[in-house]
This record gives C-alpha cells, sequence and structure tokens, in this order.
C-alpha cells in the first residue's frame, strides 16, 4: 500500500512544471510527510495526556493542523469533502497562510532541539512548488491515507523514504550530495561500533544516513531498557547541515527510523572557529561523509588552523577537533588525500598522524559513489595518541560497480571481519608508519604490497611524463613503418 502511494505521488507530481527531478519529488512529498506526522504525534500527545487528566497544549493552532486544513473527517471518519480546501482555494491558504504561520515558528521557539524550531527551520526556505491546487488535493489525499503511528508503518515507510532518497543519488547533477550507500555507512558503523551512552555526530549531516544507520544498530542490540530508550531518542544523535532541502530530508528520515525530534540543526559547520570548540562540544564518535570538491570563501577558511579552500580538508580538522579524547571515527574522503603534495594535504595528514591514532584505511572502487566519479577512502581513527601501524584493506568486489549493480553488505562482509584483528590477507596489509616512502610528506598512498594493483593516482607530472614516452615510442614505430614503405 505505501510503495502504491509513493508512486501515485510522484506521478502527479510529474504533471507541475516546477517539479522537474527526483530532487523536487522528494522535497514536495518531505513537507507534506512531516506535516502529517505532526498531527500524529500530536494526537498521541493529547491521548497520552488525556489519559493522565491533563490538558495538552497544541504546538500548531487549530486552522494549521493538518486535521483541519488538510484532511477534515467527518463522524465515519472519512474525508468530509464539504469542509476541505481544493483548487485555488487549498493552494493560495498554503502559500498566503501555511507557510509564513510555520516559517515564524523559529522566532517562538524556546531554543534549537525543540520540535517548534525544527518547524520554522524546515519551511523557512522550501518552497510549496505545486501550483495546482487539485494535484495539491490528490497528494495530500494519498499522505492521508499513510498511517505510520505504529513502529512497524514506520518501518515500512523509512525503507521506501531511503529509496526515494537513494533515487535522488542516481539523479546526477547534486543529487549524490544527498546520499551515501547504506551498505558502506554499515561497514563504517560495525567498524567503530558505537554504544548505548555513547554520542554519534555527523556535521555535514545530508540525510541522514549514518545517524539512522547508527540508531538501527543500537536498537537491533536488543534487551534495551526505558532509559536506553530515551537516550536513544534524546541524547545520542547530532547533526548539522548547510542545505534546506538536506536538512528537512534529515529530519524527516529520522523520523521514520523512529527518532521522534531529531537534534539536527540548519547551519554551516565550517562557520564555527575550532578555537571556539570546548570540551562540553566533543563528541564520542564521528561518522561522516564531507562533500566533495567543495570550494568555501576566505572568510570560511579563517576558523581553521591549516587554511585552504578544500571542504573536506576543513571538514576532516573539524572532526579532529571536536572528538573527545578516545573518541572514535570513520570519515569518508577523496583518495588523493593521502598523497596530495599541497601544504594543506601535509599539514593536515601530519595533524591526524599526530593527534589520532589512524588504524585503518578502506580504499573504494571506483563506482561506489554513485555519479560523484571520484574514487574515495575511508579514514578510521581514534584521538589521543599518534598513529604507529595503519591497516589497509582494498575493497575488490570483483565486478564493475554502477547503478544497476551497486555496493552491497556481502561485499563488505571480509573486510568488517578482518578488521577487527587487522589481520593481513591478498586485500589487507599493515603499514609501520616510520617506514613510509615519503616520511616528510607523510604520504600514505595505497599500495598493495602483493604488486597486484598501485591504486593511489599518480601525479599529473608523472601521468605527462609516461604520455611523453608513448608518443616517442609511437614515433619511432611510424619511421620504421615509413623505412619499410
Amino acid at each position: 500500500m505505501f510503495e502504491q502511494a509513493f508512486r501515485n505521488i510522484d506521478d502527479v507530481l510529474r504533471k507541475e512544471a516546477g517539479c522537474t527531478t527526483e530532487l523536487d519529488y522528494t522535497e514536495q512529498t518531505s513537507w507534506l510527510l512531516f506535516l502529517k506526522y505532526l498531527d500524529g504525534l500530536e494526537a498521541d500527545k493529547a491521548d497520552e495526556a488525556q489519559l493522565d487528566g491533563k490538558r495538552y497544549t497544541y504546538i500548531l493552532e487549530k486552522p494549521y493542523r493538518w486535521e483541519t486544513w488538510a484532511a477534515p473527517k467527518g463522524r465515519d471518519g472519512t474525508l468530509d469533502h464539504n469542509a476541505a480546501l481544493t483548487g485555488d482555494d487549498l493552494r493560495d491558504f498554503v502559500n498566503a497562510k501555511l507557510f509564513p504561520y510555520l516559517q515564524n515558528f523559529t522566532r517562538r521557539a524556546t531554543g534549537p532541539n525543540t520540535i517548534e524550531y525544527k518547524i520554522g527551520q524546515i519551511f523557512a526556505e522550501i518552497k510549496n512548488k505545486i501550483s495546482s491546487g487539485y494535484n495539491l488535493r490528490e497528494i495530500i489525499d494519498a499522505i492521508d491515507e499513510l498511517q505510520f503511528r505504529s513502529q512497524k508503518a514506520k518501518h515500512e515507510l523509512s525503507h521506501l523514504y531511503e529509496a526515494k532518497i537513494k533515487n535522488m543519488g542516481n539523479a546526477g547533477r547534486n543529487g549524490g550530495e544527498y546520499y551515501s550507500p547504506r551498505p558502506l555507512i554499515r561497514a563504517m558503523v560495525q567498524v567503530v561500533n558505537p554504544k548505548i551512552g555513547e554520542t554519534i555526530y555527523d556535521g555535514a549531516v545530508g540525510s541522514a544516513g549514518f545517524l539512522c544507520e547508527s540508531y538501527d544498530f543500537l536498537r537491533a542490540r536488543g534487551n534495551l531498557s526505558v532509559k536506553d530508550l530515551t537516550t536513544l531518542q534524546t541524547r545520542t544523535f547530532y547533526g548539522k547541515e548547510k542545505k534546506s532541502l538536506a536538512y528537512v530530508i534529515a529530519i524527516m528520515n529520522m523520523i521514520l527510523h523512529g527518532i521522534e525530534a531529531p537534534n539536527i540543526l540548519h547551519t554551516n559547520t565550517l562557520t564555527e572557529n575550532l578555537a571556539d570548540i570546548q570540551e562540553k562540544d566533543r563528541y564520542d564518535i564521528v561518522l561522516a561523509n564531507p562533500p566533495f570538491g567543495g570550494h568555501e570563501r576566505p572568510e570560511v577558511q579563517q576558523n581553521f588552523p591549516i587554511r585552504t579552500g578544500e571542504t573536506a580538508f576543513l571538514f576532516l580538522q573539524h572532526f579532529i577537533k571536536i572528538l573527545r579524547a578516545g573518541g572514535r571515527a570513520g570519515v569518508i574522503i577523496k583518495n588523493t588525500f593521502l598523497s596530495n603534495t599541497d601544504n594543506a594535504a601535509v599539514s593536515l595528514r601530519k595533524l591526524l598522524l599526530e593527534s589520532c591514532n589512524l588504524h585503518t584505511v578502506l580504499d573504494c572502487p571506483g563506482g561506489t559513489f554513485q555519479g560523484a566519479g571520484v574514487k574515495t577512502v575511508v579514514l578510521f581513527f581514534e584521538k589521543g595518541s599518534p598513529t604507529k601501524k595503519v591497516w589497509y584493506y582494498q575493497l575488490d568486489p570483483g565486478r564493475n560497480l554502477g547503478k544497476t549493480n551497486p555496493l552491497n553488505d556481502e561485499d563488505l562482509a571480509e573486510f568488517v571481519k578482518l578488521q577487527k584483528a587487522a589481520a593481513n590477507s591478498a586485500k589487507s596489509w599493515t603499514v609501520d608508519v616510520r617506514s613510509l616512502s615519503d616520511v616528510e610528506g607523510f604520504d600514505l598512498s595505497v599500495k598493495n604490497p602483493t604488486g597486484e594493483e598501485e591504486v593511489a593516482h599518480r601525479s599529473p607530472k608523472a601521468i605527462m611524463a609516461e604520455i611523453a614516452k608513448l608518443d616517442a615510442e609511437s614515433a619511432k614505430v611510424l619511421e620504421k613503418i615509413k623505412a619499410l614503405i
């Protein structure tokens, strides 16, 4: 039922001129899903208060509740068509009244971790792109049929929502920044191995894949007490996201996974000065996939001791700083970070090796990230002691990865198994930091000592030298052919 409802909603959205991509479909579905969810949450809280002999104070005033404007019901529980807005009346209400009302919640909220604040942030920048009130009515009716007040229903909906996020990631353009392959995330979570009571942070939260998978990992342990469940709901998962679309997707994704009021801030993480981070601001675990190839303005770079325009390098400095002593991290980054010779890359590798134990490097094959066109590695490190040895694993699924043949959990099973003991194999090896080929440059290039493959990118100078050599050889062959002719 849920799957068909999502298909129907997308079919209606395709009729809208303002909705042209998977990003648009997910954004428009998300804000409506959120308001439907909020209506159910308020209804549950009102019922609980009544059972306790108390009166519940609603977050939304009556005219702006889903049950009033979107889906007013008759005594028989079916939609009251006489009371339900449609056509131009519905569109005008949403654009001129509902959105302005919800946008004001940021100013009314008592703090950034309240549901009121998140309502204001969600509706501060996104817009209703459904210009036809009749199409909007059709979508609302489909969403109203979705019931996700039970854990089973939320679980099913969360899978469908993840599928929508994955479709965005496969859609090209900038969709990939919202989606990290879930099998890779699950493997990272298993290696970092979070525990109840530890705080988990992602400063480039995207669609909140790392936080959702960490939540599922901790819930799967079972036998959780009421205190444990409260800890997971309120004091475990934290994130920051700059872009408004990613922010609303992250909030909705976490809600569908079962976290009612996600601790996600709508902010640019990199505008925070590293010198201002104190012990109270730090986290036990960092799991993240910072943006590839971004470039930050000079005023943002001023917040970091190692100044560079490369967004991922700034994020890595932030993650190292915000980890508690003994804290653990798994961070995805372009594999060129391991060997780039620019001052920022060398300084950052030095910082990482001297302030953290970089115990594991997972080298990912091309095609791991659909549409990204870059090769990546995952850095696993623990803060507080310098690196002495690094265990490398060269991931090789034995096939070309692509949209129709993506990475799966089985591909990473051997890595997860061998990593526990840092065991050497045909695909894995250990390197003593003191024996690195370029000690002064802190070169961490991924080179398999078995000689099967050299994975690290060659420098442009080396590539040009080989091209020149091949050209020279080709010229000699042509000369010989001419002589024969």
